[in-house]
């Protein structure tokens, strides 16, 4: 019996939050023998050529010069610090609370949207949205002593990624977005490159570390693929909802590969997220127009 198109849409969302979580754990199985900034740069590098080769087949590069175009220099400096302090918050807590998070990243981009760009916001989107932040702090719960390093660097990632999203939306759409891509992922790696030694000098990598980071880069590319499926598949309100299916990934490959149990206050926070998350696609639907939150990209690409 043939699939529905927004059963297909649905297969393709799961698909592309699977990639993206078992990229996210294989950038953390490396974490330990190298730094943030060699892992973007070695992971950087693979994502160019690889997006390089996809944009030459497909006519998409254009002259270099489009990095001076103010949106695409905001949007690559959020691409860069998003990067590092995910990474590197994904060395210190476990995934699934990273991912816990990250889920949060929807109800950001329409707060930006609302503030930066005017869209119209109503009451129970705003309440939504208050609801998520109160949920993102049940996840992180600070202690006497604050916020914890790692919980910081993953929120600050969360909200340069929502920047990314943001900026990304004033591009001019004569400009490829595989070109954007091109352009992001190389200025990552360069970056990264630059960052090695002030966080402590390139690493000898193992042949297992660099396929575990290839690994990582095919899997985000893939990641990306299917979410555009996704998205072009099936009706955005059923389809985006399944986004959430990364937290229950990142939770189970935590489990297997790092023994990392998520406790009662994690899941209590992550089940808070998700629900304001669905209420604002709930709300959306009734609109019957696309929103802003389910246009957010879900991840960083390099």
């Amino acid at each position: 019996m043939p699939r529905s198109r927004n059963t297909q849409g649905a297969i393709y969302m799961s698909a592309a939050m699977a990639g993206f979580s078992c990229s996210d754990a294989l950038s953390k199985s490396v974490i330990s023998s190298m730094n943030a900034g060699q892992i973007m740069c070695i992971r950087g590098l693979f994502t160019s050529i690889f997006v390089y080769i996809i944009a030459h087949r497909m006519g998409a590069l254009r002259p270099w010069r489009i990095i001076l175009h103010p949106a695409v220099i905001i949007r690559v400096v959020c691409e860069i610090l998003a990067a590092v302090t995910y990474i590197t918050a994904l060395g210190m807590m476990p995934i699934a609370n990273a991912s816990a998070i990250l889920q949060s990243l929807p109800l950001l981009v329409t707060l930006g949207a609302a503030l930066f760009f005017g869209e119209p916001v109503g009451w129970r989107r705003w309440s939504a949205i208050i609801v998520g932040l109160i949920g993102v702090m049940v996840i992180i719960r600070p202690g006497a002593d604050g916020f914890t390093i790692a919980a910081l660097l993953c929120v600050a990632s969360v909200l340069v990624t929502a920047g990314r999203d943001l900026a990304t939306r004033t591009i001019s759409p004569e400009i490829p977005s595989l070109m954007i891509t091109v352009v992001t992922a190389v200025s990552v790696t360069i970056f990264g490159a630059l960052l090695t030694p002030v966080l402590g000098g390139w690493s000898p990598v193992s042949v297992t570390s660099l396929s575990h980071i290839l690994l990582a880069a095919i899997l985000v590319l893939i990641g990306y693929q299917t979410v555009i499926m996704a998205m072009r598949t099936g009706e955005i309100s059923f389809v985006a909802p399944f986004r959430y299916t990364g937290l229950i990934f990142s939770a189970l490959l935590g489990l297997v590969f790092f023994a990392e149990r998520p406790d009662s206050w994690t899941l209590i926070g992550a089940a808070i997220v998700i629900a304001s998350g669905l209420y604002t696609f709930y709300r959306e639907a009734k609109r019957h127009v696309a929103p802003v939150a389910q246009e957010s990209e879900p991840r960083t690409p390099v």
